[in-house]
This record gives C-alpha cells, structure tokens and sequence, in this order.
C-alpha cells in the first residue's frame, strides 16, 4: 500500500513525485473506480507510461484505489475549519478530543467530524436517550396495559400461565437512536486514529444495549426527518453529521447518476462552502430577501417546432439571488477555488456570463470564492460587445476570506461583533 499526501486542487505526477513512477492501478476493478472517480469530478488518477498522475479537486478526505491510497488535505486547517464547518451545519461547541493534533494527520477532515460525531453522541447519551411509546401485542405472565379479550375469547380451553395483553412501553429503540447507533458504527470504519475509534466503538456499544442498528440510506434520513419534532430537536447535529460521512462514502447518493460508492472518505468543499455562505447571508444581510438556487425560468428555451427529442428547455441556476424593494439587486455564484492563486475556469467564467447577461441593462454576476490570502482582492471582466466595443455585462470575482469569516461566525457574539458581520455580508453582495 502506497499513500501520497495532497492537498486540494493540487497535482503530482511522475514528474513531480519520484514515488509515482512504474506505479499502476493493478487491476480492472481499480480502474474503474479510478474511471467512476473522474466522471464524478472527484478525484483524477491517470495512468501514463511512466507512472501514475492525481489530480485533486474541491473534494477532500482519503480513499484507496487498488494498492494506492490518496489523501487529500484542505487548505483551511485547524480550529478555523472547526468553526465554519460548526456554523455551516448548526454543529455544537463541543470539545473535542485530540484538537490540537487535528490538521497534521493525513486523515485530519474525517477525523474532524468523526470526532464531533462522538462528541454529540456523548452529549446525548448524558442527557438520556430519546423514548418514544410503541404498540406491543403480547401474552404477558404479569399483565400490564389493556387485556385483549378477543385473544382471549378465541385462545378459550387454552391453558396457560399469560394473558394477552396490549400495552405500549416506553422504548430507546427508535428511529433517530437507530441512524446514531449506525452513524457511530459507519464512523468506526472510517477513521484511522486508533483512540477515536476505541471511543467510537464503546459508544456505540452503550447504544447497542437497548438499539437495534438501521441500513442506511436516502429514504431512511427522509423518514427520520419526517419524525422529527421539538423532543428530538438535540439529535439534529448528530444527524446532519451522520448524513455528510454518508454523501462523502457515496452511501446516501442511490438516486444521484454520478454516484460512486467510495472505499474511504471524499467531502465536498464546493458543497460546504455554499452551504456556509447560504447560511452566513441569510443570517446577517440585512434589508435584504437571499432566495438559493434561484431558477431563470424563461431566459433559455427551444423553439417550437426544433425539439425534436421534447427535452426541457435548460434553466440556468445561480446559487443566490438576492432582492430588495425594488427588485434583484445581485445575482451570486460560489466556488470553492482560490480564483486570487488560480486561473478562472473558461466554464465557470461562461457560467457567470450567463447569468451577468440575464439582466438589464447592464447585468452583473459575481463568483464568491475562498481564499486564505489577506492581500486577495476583487477583480472584474467586462463582457464586451466583439463589434463596437461596448460594455454588455460584467462578471465580478470577490474573495471571501476565510479566516475573517472563521472570527465573524464564532460562537460568542457581542453587538460590535454582530454589526461587523452585517457589514461584511453587505460587502460580500454589494461591495459596499
């Protein structure tokens, strides 16, 4: 077993990494995961004639492709990382185990959340598990709740020492501690650190005395959160940490056509980054309505008469849109790529362009990206018309630092405190 240590957005190759050489996948089942992998845009693994080259996207973790395993590093490490994943998810202040040592692990990310996962568990376990009253239908020796006697009248010359009773105990064996105790088990295979697992393991052995484990799957999260209520308010950040090692093992994504079933551990930042942002706006813009994935019904469509295949015409789908009295005042696309150390990608740039043409007269699109650079900042390209020149729209790229937003989301916050995040989710939409 060969590991090479990444970090995000990164490539090694032969000619770069001396431990790549000769390497190869090994077999086919290898390289069609490696295959699975690239369609998906999780993780690249070429092979050459001299060896083998990884390219690493906005996915991080660790995940084994034959005799290679790839670990994959964010940029952002440590307590800052902690904090907006917290904030991002609605995750407790909880202390943690081994903090200090997080960030220098090849398998620091999934340990982050395998660690407050545990944490969680623990928190609830002090407080007492969920019980819910169930249904039982059974012949009971010492009788309790109502006795059935329609059992009874046709159970008649039957001797024996019960009766049959129906009564309704109060049970741990419910749905939500199902998904935790599973939840718990999942996170044991996931981590490497061989003290978080021991805590994981008699964790869930805690469990396992009064619950039975559930498999796990998109309609079983659905179900639980259909359950949901103020009693079970507390499991909330356990289970939304129980559904991100889901979607990052590939478990929880049976409907999605890209779904690839990961030996290991891949999260998306892209996705967490949206997320964050999403949940920083709505909190603190203030004035104004955030509308997510905001559909521009209408501005593409086939003409009548040339589709023949009756496809749905195309809706373009900035990740925000946002409004005031008199109408959309920036329309907001996230990408988790540090645009101030890497080139804008030609599709994400026509993507912008897109929605920056959307508007009227002159539209503007902006791409939020983050970025761990103090000196970042913005930049702007005029869509232009080829002909006379004139300006059609403009695409505007604006860093999102991630260690000011880190401070801006901690848990304690004074009203100075509150005004400074107001005004920088204001920049954020604004610029202003």
């Amino acid at each position: 077993m060969r590991t090479f240590s990444l970090t995000e957005w990164s490539i090694a190759s032969p000619e770069t990494v001396p431990e790549l050489v000769g390497l190869d996948l090994g077999d086919h089942s290898a390289r069609q995961l490696a295959a699975d992998l690239g369609a998906s845009g999780r993780l690249n693994v070429v092979e050459l004639r001299r060896g083998l080259r990884i390219e690493t996207t906005s996915f991080v973790g660790s995940v084994q492709i034959g005799s290679v395993r790839v670990a994959i590093q964010s940029k952002l490490q440590g307590l800052p990382l902690l904090t907006l994943l917290r904030y991002a998810y609605g995750l407790r202040d909880l202390d943690l185990l081994s903090l200090h040592e997080q960030g220098t692990q090849p398998d620091a990310f999934q340990d982050l959340l395998c660690h407050q996962l545990a944490a969680e568990a623990q928190e609830l376990l002090a407080r007492g598990l969920h019980r819910r009253y169930e249904r039982r239908s059974e012949s009971l020796a010492s009788p309790r709740g109502r006795i059935d006697f329609t059992k009874v009248v046709l159970g008649a010359g039957m001797a024996q020492a019960a009766l049959p009773c129906i009564h309704h105990p109060r049970l741990r064996d419910t749905l939500v501690n199902q998904v935790l105790l599973t939840g718990l088990q999942m996170a044991v295979g996931l981590t490497r650190d061989l003290a978080l697992r021991t805590h994981l393991r008699r964790l869930a052995a805690l469990l396992a005395d009064e619950v039975t484990p559930v498999s796990l799957a998109s309609a079983t999260l659905v179900e639980v959160e259909r359950q949901s209520d103020r009693l079970t308010a507390a499991y909330q950040p356990a289970l939304a940490i129980v559904r991100l090692l889901m979607e990052s093992t590939g478990t929880a994504l049976e409907t999605d056509e890209h779904s690839v079933r990961v030996p290991g551990f891949l999260f998306d930042m892209n996705r967490f980054f949206q997320t964050l942002i999403s949940r920083f706006l709505h909190d603190h813009l203030v004035g104004f309505t955030v509308q997510d994935e905001y559909r521009l019904r209408g501005m593409l469509a086939y003409v009548p008469g040339h589709n023949p295949r009756n496809r749905r015409s195309p809706e373009p789908r900035p990740d925000f849109l946002v409004r005031d009295n008199l109408g959309v005042v920036a329309m907001l696309d996230t990408k988790y790529r540090d645009l101030w150390q890497r080139d804008l990608p030609r599709d994400m740039l026509y993507q912008l362009v897109i929605y920056a043409m959307s508007q009227e007269p002159i539209g503007q699109a902006t791409i939020l990206y983050p970025t761990l650079d103090s000196a970042a900042t913005e930049a702007r390209i005029d869509v232009r018309d080829p002909l006379h020149g004139s300006r059609r729209a403009q695409v505007v790229l604006r860093p999102v630092n991630m260690i000011t937003l880190a401070s801006l989301v901690s848990s304690y916050m004074s009203a100075a405190h509150r005004r400074e995040a107001q005004q920088y989710a204001r920049w954020l939409v604004l610029a202003t």
